[in-house]
């Protein structure tokens, strides 16, 4: 099993327990006073059915407050995700940390920095190289990319989720629902033996399309995990305060989860915000911004009131158009912050601008700030071992020192992170080795692995078959519905 970081420390919370209790409060009025557009007649039947009001012409229901605590209260605090490999299943909830790829619709030009769609096989070495971070916990929606050139929109989502099967054993935390992908994901899923959570977002504010419900049926009848995104741009899609935009999102988060619960008590459910702050110059969701990174420490921090699963979504990307100094602190700054508050999934590895652009070197990079952050939040460990009272006596003043005691020896690696490949050359050393930079020895690393990095695990005959009759099945499905 993948074990991730374990957090050894309580999580950072930046609001009192009387806001977190008046913020849950506000947002329940909101599912009970405002209600949520639910574009599907057999979900709002079975709402209506649970004790809901229900406005079929409007599509509006309204939950009371009593069916909103009592499913969340049956939501699993943690769960177990299957992996094609069993050494890279994962858990998910409590006290650990996994990192997960940020996507992008496109590659960049290392050298112009121009966007560009991904062709196949590129889409295919940015999986290789995600399968080789071994910071890195489970593949996520639209990971790398959002497909690649030449394959119709209609099936993007579908090969790029089997080109992650085939080329990678990591778990599949999260796979998107779009115009019934998830038909076709969940038989892919099944024919490998793994499990993925289905998505179900929110198009803000406050309305789910009939797609969205489709998927949440076919995903707690299949018996497989539920997560729940209502993403929105703070000042846009939702209000330009945190309180109220945190409201905002817990209500358009809960109400899937209330529906899940419903039909199947239990059911493994988590929430990620994709929470935005907006750039007010541009209209632009603002990404790498320090609001940002608040409202996710702010919602981690309440979500932890009902012991829910958290993903922290939106803090692996910057605004920077390039691999330079603003993406590296935009970066690690919100992905420290979102670990201190407490997050259970932390999208990073890959993202440059948005969710727009995406590059395996940067997620060779990234692996660094994962691996970084990992070890901050693992603490420190105080025992008889690590005081090392009797080191201390032994060695005593100058001229004494640690450099060659058994116990430097011993616990120099365990109390550090060692990085991989970053530059930790003196300054004779790196001008020798001829100046290069973090991008240099991120684009050499990146190479090694596409030479050299192989799968724990291949698609066996009889699976790769499978995998190619689904596909087939999926185009035919799309072209009589005319959408290829």
């Amino acid at each position: 099993m993948h074990r991730g970081f374990t957090r050894n420390f309580r999580p950072l919370e930046i609001l009192t327990q009387e806001q977190v209790e008046t913020i849950w409060s506000r947002a329940l009025d909101v599912l009970w006073t405002t209600g949520v557009r639910i574009e599907h007649r057999r979900a709002l039947e079975v709402l209506e059915r649970n004790g809901c009001r229900v406005d079929y012409d409007q599509m509006r229901v309204r939950m009371p407050q009593g069916l909103v605590e009592e499913c969340l209260r049956k939501v699993p605090s943690s769960f177990r995700l299957k992996a094609r490999d069993p050494d890279k299943d994962i858990i998910l909830g409590g006290s650990t940390l996994h990192f997960i790829p940020f996507p992008g619709m496109h590659t960049v030009d290392l050298e112009t920095w121009d966007p560009r769609p991904p062709t196949r096989q590129e889409f295919i070495d940015g999986v290789r190289v995600l399968d080789a971070c071994e910071n890195l916990g489970c593949f996520g929606s639209y990971t790398p990319y959002f497909g690649y050139a030449d394959v119709p929109p209609a099936m993007a989502i579908t090969e790029g989720f089997a080109l992650q099967l085939t080329h990678s054993t990591k778990a599949q935390f999260m796979e998107g629902t779009a115009a019934g992908s998830d038909i076709f994901n969940l038989q892919l899923a099944q024919a490998v033996g793994v499990e993925y959570c289905g998505v179900v977002a929110c198009s803000a504010p406050l309305t789910y399309y009939e797609d969205q419900i489709d998927g949440l049926f076919r995903y707690v009848e299949a018996g497989f995990p539920v997560v729940c995104g209502g993403g929105h741009v703070m000042g846009g899609s939702g209000p330009a305060t945190f309180a109220g935009s945190l409201i905002l999102d817990l209500a358009m988060d809960t109400a899937p989860i209330v529906l899940a619960q419903l039909l199947r008590p239990g059911t493994r459910t988590g929430m990620g915000d994709i929470g935005f702050a907006m750039n007010m110059r541009t209209g632009s969701p603002d990404f790498g911004a320090i609001a940002t990174s608040l409202h996710q420490v702010a919602r981690a921090q309440l979500s932890r009131k009902y012991s829910c699963v958290i993903g922290a979504a939106a803090c692996g990307i910057s605004s920077s158009k390039r691999i330079d100094f603003q993406c590296g602190y935009e970066k690690a700054l919100s992905v420290m912050t979102a670990a201190l508050g407490g997050a259970n999934l932390i999208w990073l590895h890959g993202g440059i601008y948005g969710e727009l652009t995406h590059h395996p070197v940067q997620a060779v990079l990234d692996e660094e700030i994962a691996g970084m952050v990992g070890r901050f939040v693992q603490g420190i460990t105080v025992n008889d071992d690590t005081l090392a009272l009797e080191l201390i006596e032994q060695v005593g003043p100058v001229p004494g020192n640690y450099l060659t005691t058994p116990h430097t020896r011993e616990w120099w690696k365990k109390e550090q992170y060692v990085q991989k490949f970053t530059d930790r050359l003196t300054l004779p050393e790196w001008t020798a080795a001829g100046k290069k930079s973090a991008l240099d020895y991120a684009r050499e690393r990146t190479e090694q692995i596409l030479a050299t990095h192989k799968i724990s695990k291949p698609l066996s005959a009889t699976e790769e078959e499978e995998v190619q009759r689904i596909l087939k099945d999926a185009y035919s499905y799309y072209g009589k519905k005319g959408m290829l």
